[in-house]
């Protein structure tokens, strides 16, 4: 009986045990549950909370950039981002497509006075908004015409290359941005290549490559060109802020010294010289190496009054290698085969002299081109003047001092006028040694050793030794191809690119700008003032009449004055 009240006591108890642990282990579930809602409910309210600030700052920060951009761009909203192409065309203005104008006119910008854009290059990743740091690079533009495709704005080379770097692809995506920007008053460039201000008057081409653009952004690089050559300037500092309009305002422009040369090694430079000192170099075959030396007015004086002479030496040291010589005057800054004023082509050292009697002599800047004409050749080259006193003063005492003696009989072999008390020993010593060319125009009287030495070009008749004629036919009558596509000889070729090509440069009569004389002016009435292309282009600028304040087109403003104010 004991026995089995023990064992129900046990049993008992051991339920009862089992009905505490139970009910622990339930309250500690329920605990846990009750402490893992609590954390989600946290999260939850944390996330919540995180979206919130974010919504907020998100709306903070949209109403701050709206009101920046309202006060960049003078209360008008415009903002899009657009695929980029690319349009050849000069300076900076964009094309941007006919919605554009709409939107803009809408909210008055044209009232507002020019267009300027804030253009920032996008990256394809940035559009799904996954980061704010994508931009590869900004710069400012004006706008050409509304005429773009939908979707798309066009931009000439000089602003997509200040946007993408060379290995951009052919599409991108930019944002377009209106703003205002204020008027430059001063501007520091810096040439990358070397040579920009021997160019003459290079602030001028400078000026006009900037009518071309509506805007200068600090960091950007210009694109000038003159002529055949290319200068590439950096912006390095701009005020009053470091984007401004170029636009009916005058800059201020230091230009500072490149450096050191470009990485761009093809640019020629010209390397000053002093008249009496020599240069030494080495041109290859095919290259030019240049140089300029100045001729200043007292020097002048004495070559204008016949007193002196310029002479150019060049001195040839390698025997397997020859030089051709040409000289410019300014503004021609590189002479070349096509284009020089003055050129020597004698085989081995050479020596070219200028005297007064040349009307395209005067003071000023001269430059000299070495052309490798074959081989690698070693020079040396000097500028000097020469004094004429000397040479006059003997060839006036030789004049008086050998009067002809007036017993003279003409050599039947030589025709050279001989004494008659020695005609007879003159004729048989002639006749054995002496042989006259028989080329027409030609008759020069030439030893019996070198006749087979003395030969004419078949195409112009000219005299040479047989080791010149090489190279006097691929000088003078090997054909030259001009830029513009004319295929002519050198003589002919010359003359071609001093009056008729197109390529050539003038100076315009309104900017004073050196340009190229391009093609004959649209306008009937320019091409009967005899007004080139860009001179009619150019001369469309108005400015005002000083005698009676009218705004007048410069190409016009000489019949104005005749015609309303009869002025001769």
């Amino acid at each position: 009986m004991d026995f089995e009240l023990r064992r129900a006591s046990e049993k008992l108890e051991r339920e009862q045990r089992e009905r505490k642990e139970k009910a622990r282990l339930k309250q500690e579930r329920e605990r846990k549950s009750r402490q893992e809602a609590a954390r989600q409910r946290e999260a939850i309210e944390a996330a919540q909370r995180s979206r919130r600030i974010y919504a907020a700052e998100a709306q903070f920060k949209a109403d701050q950039e709206m009101e920046e951009n309202l006060l960049v761009g003078r209360g008008i909203m415009f903002c899009h981002v657009l695929e980029a192409v690319t349009y050849q065309g000069n300076g900076d203005r964009i094309k941007l497509p006919p919605s554009c104008f709409t939107e803009l006119s809408e909210q008055g910008a044209f009232d507002k006075g020019p267009l300027h854009f804030r253009l920032s290059a996008i990256n394809q990743e940035a559009v799904s908004g996954v980061k704010d740091d994508q931009k590869q690079g900004a710069t400012h533009a004006g706008v050409l015409e509304f005429t773009a495709e939908e979707g798309s704005v066009g931009l000439p080379p000089h602003v997509w290359s200040n946007l993408f770097c060379s290995g951009a692809p052919d599409t991108s995506l930019i944002e377009v941005r209106y703003v205002w920007l204020p008027k430059g008053t001063y501007a520091k460039l810096k040439p990358d290549e070397l040579g920009f201000s021997d160019i003459p008057n290079h602030k001028a081409v400078l000026e006009t490559s900037l009518r071309q653009h509506a805007t200068l952004s600090q960091d950007d690089v210009l694109t000038v060109n003159h002529g055949a050559l290319t200068y590439h300037l950096r912006v390095l500092e701009l005020k009053p802020s470091s984007s401004v309009s170029v636009l009916e305002t005058d800059i201020e422009v230091d230009i500072v010294g490149p450096d050191s040369a470009s990485e761009r090694t093809n640019q020629h430079v010209l390397k000053p010289l002093i008249l009496g000192i020599s240069e030494s170099g080495i041109v290859e075959e095919g290259n030019y190496r240049y140089y300029k030396f100045l001729i200043e007015e007292e020097t002048w004086v004495r070559i204008s009054s016949e007193d002196a002479n310029i002479e150019i030496k060049v001195e040839s040291d390698t025997q397997d290698g020859d030089t051709d010589l040409y000289v410019s005057r300014h503004p021609l800054l590189f002479p070349t085969r096509h284009q020089h004023g003055w050129s020597s082509h004698d085989v081995g050292s050479k020596a070219l002299i200028i005297s007064s009697k040349d009307q395209s002599l005067g003071s000023g800047t001269y430059n000299i081109g070495i052309y490798g004409f074959k081989g690698t050749t070693k020079y040396r080259l000097v500028v000097t003047i020469q004094d004429n006193h000397d040479h006059r003063m003997g060839q006036k005492a030789a004049s008086s001092s050998s009067p002809m003696e007036m017993d003279t009989v003409d050599c039947r072999n030589c025709k050279h006028y001989i004494p008659s008390r020695t005609i007879a020993l003159h004729e048989a010593y002639c006749s054995r040694h002496n042989v006259i060319c028989q080329h027409a125009f030609c008759g020069v009287v030439l030893r019996t050793g070198e006749v087979k030495n003395h030969i004419h070009c078949d195409k112009c008749g000219q005299a040479f030794q047989q080791g010149e004629i090489e190279k006097h036919m691929k000088v003078f009558h090997e054909p030259l191809h001009c830029p513009c596509g004319v295929v002519l000889e050198k003589e002919l070729m010359v003359q071609h690119q001093t009056s008729n090509c197109p390529l050539r440069l003038i100076t315009c009569r309104f900017c004073g700008d050196m340009v190229q004389a391009g093609t004959s002016a649209a306008d009937v009435r320019d091409r009967l003032r005899g007004l080139s292309e860009h001179e009619s282009v150019c001369g469309s600028r108005t400015t005002t009449c000083d005698s009676c304040g009218r705004s007048v087109m410069l190409k016009e403003m000489d019949i104005h004055q005749i015609a309303v104010h009869q002025k001769n």
